[in-house]
C-alpha cells in the first residue's frame, strides 16, 4: 500500500486524511477542476440535449485533454491517473506507480447526469496524491450549482444529530447495504447522481451519509474523499478500512462517508450484507 495511514476513525480504522499541501498544489487543483467544468458547460451549450451519446463524448474527451494539457504545463514532472486514460494510459510524464506526485482525475463524474437537460448533479474531480503522505490537496467543482469545494476550506459537521439520517444513493440501483441502514436506523434514501455530487451534498449537509458498494474506481472517490476528509467527515470502507489510493490495480469498489457520529451505527448496520 503506498498510502500512509492517518489517525484513526470513530471505530479505530486508519483514513487517509489529507496532509499539509503547498498551496499552489490546492489552488491548481481547483482552478483545474473549476475550469474544466466551466468548458463542460459550454459543451453543453454549443451541443445541446438531443444526441446524448455524443454530448457525453465530447465532454469526456475534450475535459480530459483540457486538464491533461494544464498538467503538462504546470507540473510536467507529476504522473496522472485518470478515468479516460484507463490507468497508465492516463499519466504524464513518469509512470505513476513509480511517481512521487500523481494526479488523480475525473474529467466528467456523471456523464449520465451531464446529459441530461436541467440536472446538476454531475462534478468534476482533481486530486494529488504524494508519496508517503497520500491524498494532500483536491477539489470538486459542480459546475452545474456555480460551487467548487476544495480542501484548504472547512465545511463543518452541523452540530445537531439528525433524527431520521439522510442516505445518498443511486438513483437506479440503491445497494443492499444502503438498504439494510435504512432498515436499521430508519433512514431516508436520498437519489442523486454522481459520486462526487453525493459526497459533496454530505460535505454541505444536504445528507448526512453517502454508502455505496456497486464498484467504483479510485478517480470516483479521491477528490470527494480529500476533501472530506479535510473538513472532519468520515471517509472509509464499508468494512472500516482505510481508503488507498495510487495502487497497481485502480478498482476501489465500496465507499462510506458520512457524519462521524453515524460511522459506528452505519458500519454495523451495513456490516454482513
Amino acid at each position: 500500500m503506498h498510502d500512509a495511514p492517518g489517525p484513526a476513525s470513530e471505530t479505530g480504522a486508519p483514513t487517509a486524511t489529507p496532509q499539509a499541501a503547498a498551496p499552489d498544489d490546492t489552488a491548481l487543483a481547483a482552478s483545474l477542476a473549476t475550469g474544466a467544468g466551466e468548458l463542460l458547460l459550454a459543451i453543453r451549450a454549443e451541443l445541446g440535449f438531443a444526441d446524448s451519446r455524443a454530448l457525453k463524448a465530447a465532454g469526456d474527451l475534450r475535459a480530459n485533454d483540457f486538464l491533461l494539457g494544464r498538467l503538462s504545463e504546470e507540473r510536467p514532472g507529476d504522473a496522472v491517473l485518470s478515468e479516460e486514460g484507463k490507468g497508465e494510459a492516463g499519466r504524464v510524464g513518469t509512470e505513476r506507480l513509480g511517481a512521487d506526485r500523481v494526479w488523480i482525475i475525473d474529467p466528467l463524474d456523471g456523464t449520465r447526469e451531464y446529459s441530461e437537460e436541467g440536472r446538476d448533479d454531475w462534478a468534476v474531480h482533481v486530486a494529488l496524491w504524494q508519496r508517503g503522505l497520500g491524498l494532500t490537496a483536491a477539489a470538486v467543482a459542480l459546475p452545474a450549482q456555480g460551487v467548487t469545494l476544495r480542501t484548504d476550506e472547512v465545511y463543518p459537521v452541523p452540530a445537531a444529530v439528525p433524527a431520521k439520517p439522510r442516505i445518498a444513493v443511486s438513483r437506479t440501483r440503491p445497494p443492499a447495504q444502503a438498504l439494510a441502514a435504512e432498515a436499521a436506523l430508519g433512514a431516508e434514501l436520498v437519489p442523486m447522481g454522481s459520486a462526487g455530487a453525493k459526497v459533496m451534498a454530505v460535505v454541505a449537509g444536504t445528507v448526512d451519509a453517502y454508502v455505496h458498494a456497486g464498484g467504483q474506481f479510485e478517480w470516483d472517490s479521491a477528490a470527494p474523499v480529500a476533501v472530506a476528509l479535510a473538513s472532519g467527515w468520515h471517509a472509509t470502507r464499508i468494512d472500516g478500512a482505510p481508503l488507498r489510493y495510487n495502487e497497481a490495480d485502480p478498482y476501489l469498489p465500496d465507499l462510506l462517508v458520512c457524519r462521524p457520529d453515524l460511522a459506528e451505527p452505519l458500519l454495523a448496520a451495513v456490516d454482513g450484507h
